[in-house]
């Protein structure tokens, strides 16, 4: 066997040019998301612009989340092919092109449209960027910028919520989203000018073949750290993905009684804890790269645990309960970029793109398929078109989550176990990690 330690070599130090070339991608990503959560911030708007009711409005969401997971395959392919510089630009002329139709839109097919725009040129945009975090940072140093990323990005959601919504309130529709298309152009003109792909001196990948694009997207998936990755983001993600994004607010409001200034607060409270942990978690995984399967199953069992206690709690669940359930939950975006450092860590460089549009595809279905489960359930205890939801439908609804929970569950077991075969192979046996964790204790080999 081949005693050596849990940790990951000595960091190399990245080249300021390096974290130049990362801020043009991140503020690419960050107007991204600020596209992604533009129409949500203005829903009642177009409830009246569209003469639309909830539902149609709903179907915005759903579209648009449909298109981004539908096409992270056939995006991570052309990224491959074509470079992250390409992609993030064609992303970002994409939405704009959304965005200016949404601004002259007056009818509901019309929008739908647009979304599926802006839900097209978003996908193409963050697995994009962790391609180039991955060819322009050395490997130690690449979870930790993987969930500044992440978290960063997140940054474009705030400026939908006040300066855009604040804009809308302040002169019309057309000119708000036309102001919207403005940023995507100008965006381009950015990437265009200063982002490049490789650092200087490194040789470009010759281009596949349409024939070798087949076998390297073949290769990705048959790689159990890709499957891993995708379990990985569909375990961690999901929950609190949709808690977030749609049914958090109506469960505290609705559900559990909670003022809308209080569930607001609890939503603010989420994403500060995700920006809170990403660093952390990107540490970890950077300091113990072996051991993050056991990062996974923490989130995962904690997340299920805090969410069985809320449902099963006796009438409306305390306020400190609520709020350790949004902390749990805050846990969960950062958690699913452990998906990507798998495919990172897994694939060759020439792989990377489908790999990662493979990891991002899984926490994106669960949460769509988690979405419409909630709301059918809802609706199935719901008397007519009310959407006075009592507690017990919400109890129903986010049972839902147990069955993803479960197929994640498994589907990492099942590629960690293929991966530690592969290490065992090599003479790389992990010691279980209460061992381990006692042998890092005494300062010896945590191999056995």
């Amino acid at each position: 066997m081949q005693p050596a330690g849990d940790s990951a070599p000595p960091a190399v130090r990245p080249s300021a040019r390096a974290y130049a070339v990362w801020l043009v991608a991140l503020v690419a990503y960050a107007v991204a998301v600020f596209h992604r959560a533009s129409l949500g911030v203005a829903a009642v708007e177009a409830q009246e612009r569209f003469s639309a009711g909830a539902s149609a409005v709903s179907l915005f969401l759903v579209v648009q989340l449909a298109v981004y997971a539908a096409l992270q395959v056939p995006v991570g392919v052309a990224l491959d092919r074509f470079g992250s510089r390409r992609m993030i630009l064609a992303g970002a002329l994409t939405m704009a092109a959304g965005q200016l139709v949404l601004a002259l839109a007056t009818d509901v097919p019309t929008a739908v449209g647009a979304r599926v725009l802006v839900g097209a040129g978003d996908a193409m945009t963050f697995i994009s960027v962790l391609r180039v975090v991955s060819l322009w940072f050395p490997g130690r140093t690449v979870p930790l910028i993987t969930q500044l990323t992440g978290i960063l990005g997140q940054l474009g959601s705030v400026v939908a919520a006040y300066p855009l919504v604040a804009l809308l309130h302040g002169t019309s529709w057309q000119a708000t989203f036309l102001g919207a298309a403005a940023t995507g152009v100008v965006v381009a003109v950015l990437v265009l000018v200063a982002l490049r792909d490789t650092p200087p001196g490194t040789e470009p990948a010759t281009p596949a073949g349409l024939s070798e694009l087949r076998g390297n997207l073949t290769a990705t998936w048959r790689e159990p750290g890709t499957r891993i990755g995708l379990y990985t983001h569909l375990v961690t993600q999901f929950s609190g993905t949709v808690f977030a994004l749609l049914w958090g607010y109506p469960f505290l409001v609705v559900g559990q009684g909670r003022s809308p200034a209080v569930a607001a607060a609890l939503l603010t409270l989420l994403v500060a804890v995700g920006m809170g942990v990403g660093p952390l978690f990107g540490r970890l995984c950077g300091r113990w790269p072996l051991r993050r399967s056991d990062l996974v199953f923490a989130i995962l069992a904690v997340t299920a645990g805090v969410w069985t206690v809320v449902l099963l709690w006796p009438g409306r669940a305390p306020l400190p309960l609520l709020i350790v359930l949004v902390v749990v939950l805050g846990t969960n975006g950062p958690g699913s970029m452990i998906g990507f450092d798998y495919a990172r860590t897994e694939n060759p460089a020439e792989r990377m793109g489908s790999a990662s549009g493979v990891v991002n595809v899984g926490g994106f279905v669960a949460s769509l398929l988690t979405i419409l489960g909630v709301g059918v359930v809802l609706d199935v205890l719901t008397p007519g078109s009310s959407t006075a939801y009592e507690l017990d439908a919400f109890r129903a609804a986010f049972a839902v989550q147990y069955l993803f929970w479960a197929i994640g569950l498994v589907g990492v077991l099942r590629h960690r176990r293929e991966l530690r075969g592969r290490l065992a192979r090599d003479g790389v046996v992990l010691a279980p990690l209460h061992i381990a964790a006692r042998a890092r204790l005494r300062g010896t080999s945590a191999y056995r």
